[in-house]
């Protein structure tokens, strides 16, 4: 208590000597420890968001570790943190000139950790929309096509089958089957059937065996007939 009297009337009513030095040694090393801090921010995952007394994520933290340094320093300083932390060391100061200034470099560091944090999430946020607008431009960029039956669904292509909700189906295992070679056999087809007819070709499912099937075009003007798939 007689060091505690001691070091209070020798800054009382003044600007404490070590407060630049502790404000600088407590911004230097939130900033270093960003990387920790946004860690332990993205562990809290959907739970609460500042879990401490002082309601930050690594304030009271950083504080009572440059307070320790800085206090092997200067034995003139008394030692505040208690088991309780930060608290109790404004509990302990709240008689001092010295809570004000712990108080306000308390602000100080918290509003820069919210400041890491909303960069954080702003950075998150770009990188979901560019990664969004990638996906929704591949499947802009994707081939998509039309049944040749019904006019109006798109047809599902992929190495095992061809089909389409309209009761179009088609067993592709063995054909290799993409959605581009897909678009070249039926290009072919009507390409094809132009040469030689005006007319518009229809699209239909014929039986080659019992468990499978052909899409073939046709045409009843000029009597048109092939497989296309």
């Amino acid at each position: 208590m007689e060091a505690m009297n001691r070091h209070r009337s020798l800054y009382k009513g003044t600007t404490p000597p070590w407060k630049e030095t502790y404000r600088k040694r407590c911004v230097d090393r939130l900033r270093n420890s960003r990387s920790r801090l946004l860690e332990r921010y993205r562990q809290m995952g959907d739970g609460p968001r500042c879990p401490s007394a002082t309601g930050s994520i690594m304030v009271q933290e950083v504080m009572e570790e440059e307070w320790s340094a800085l206090q092997s320093e200067d034995r003139a300083l008394p030692s505040l943190w208690g088991a309780k932390g930060l608290g109790q060391m404004f509990g302990a100061m709240k008689e001092y000139d010295e809570l004000a200034v712990l108080e306000e470099i308390q602000r100080e560091l918290m509003s820069q950790e919210l400041a890491m944090i909303g960069e954080y999430e702003r950075n998150q946020q770009f990188e979901e929309q560019y990664i969004s607008s990638i996906v929704e431009g591949m499947e802009e960029d994707a081939i998509r096509i039309i049944c040749p039956m019904c006019h109006s669904k798109n047809l599902t292509i992929n190495s095992h089958f061809v089909s389409c909700p309209c009761g179009l189906y088609i067993n592709t295992k063995q054909c290799n089957m993409t959605p581009e070679v897909m678009q070249n056999l039926l290009e072919l087809r009507v390409s094809e059937h132009l040469e030689g007819c005006v007319h518009n070709p229809v699209f239909s499912m014929a039986a080659d065996t019992d468990t499978s099937t052909n899409l073939m075009i046709s045409c009843q003007a000029c009597d048109y007939l092939a497989i296309v798939l």
